[in-house]
């Protein structure tokens, strides 16, 4: 009999590759071990992606700057901050990422796609996920489409961010295979910074990350067979200790995480509310 395909989402096969624990303690155990408290910067990068959403779903005519507190208050997430004043001097400084965001997107041109799902079939996946936005271009043999993905985080991003993104190249891959056109451009778009980190992939790179995908997903298969045949969980899913141990939702459950120190659940958004000074990122390559 064909082996069953593994249903997959880009953060699940991200959570097995980070640390194949919290994998197990994700998707396998159940019920689910209890998680630490909600961290703020989740909550602020929620807010400002479907304050994103909602700027599409206005009518063009009602697409203006004076529409984002309505559009960001509305969608706002107020879960893991520090106090009331962290939360406002954040909201703040959401909405001004959002106003310089929106300058520099064409009036009246709609992607393709906002927050759309994709889905696709290999020979090992069955993948499926949410793009925050798919474009609609023109390259220079015709039309094509773009992967946008928004990112919030203090860090800036390069072209070896968007190369590397597992995420995006799948997203391309299977947008090219559900509107049936050419899907080789992905792009991260940091607000905080106002650059853009691009990356044009060829069929062989895009290749190269779908069968990364289908490996890990063949490793994700075997151990949870492992465990269904008796083998010891704690060894089918070892822990990969470092410094993401510090900011997992399952520090205080995985023993080999509870040592790591512990990050209160607004240390990461502290950082992101400091002054930054925008970079432009390095000029990407053509390809890989």
């Amino acid at each position: 009999m064909p082996e069953r395909l593994f249903v997959c989402t880009p953060s699940k096969l991200g959570s097995y590759t980070d640390c194949p624990r919290r994998y197990r303690y994700s998707y396998v155990d159940r019920p689910t071990p209890v998680k630490g408290p909600p961290w703020a910067h989740n909550s602020l990068g929620a807010s400002v992606h479907t304050a994103l959403r909602n700027w599409y779903a206005l009518p063009e005519a009602k697409r203006r700057p004076e529409a984002l507190p309505v559009l960001l208050k509305g969608t706002w997430v107020g879960e893991g901050y520090r106090d009331g004043e962290q939360e406002r001097t954040a909201y703040r400084r959401a909405l001004q990422w959002l106003e310089s965001y929106v300058e520099t997107l064409e009036p009246g041109v709609d992607p393709l796609g906002v927050e759309r799902v994709v889905a696709v079939k290999t020979a090992v996946l069955a993948f499926n996920g949410r793009a925050d936005r798919i474009d609609a271009r023109t390259g220079p043999n015709g039309p094509e489409l773009a992967i946008v993905d928004y990112k919030t985080g203090r860090t800036g991003l390069d072209v070896d961010d968007a190369r590397g993104s597992q995420a995006l190249a799948l997203y391309a891959y299977a947008a090219e295979r559900v509107f049936r056109r050419p899907c080789h451009r992905v792009e991260l778009h940091h607000l905080p910074t106002g650059t853009v980190a691009a990356f044009d992939h060829t069929p062989e790179s895009i290749a190269r990350q779908v069968s990364r995908a289908e490996d890990t997903a063949r490793d994700i298969m075997a151990a949870e067979r492992a465990v269904t045949d008796g083998a010891d969980p704690d060894e089918a899913f070892p822990v990969a200790p470092g410094p993401g141990c510090a900011w997992c939702d399952f520090r205080r459950t995985c023993p080999g995480g509870a040592g790591a120190p512990a990050k209160e659940p607004w240390a990461a958004v502290e950082r992101t509310l400091l002054p930054v000074t925008p970079t432009p990122p390095p000029v990407s390559p053509a390809t890989e």
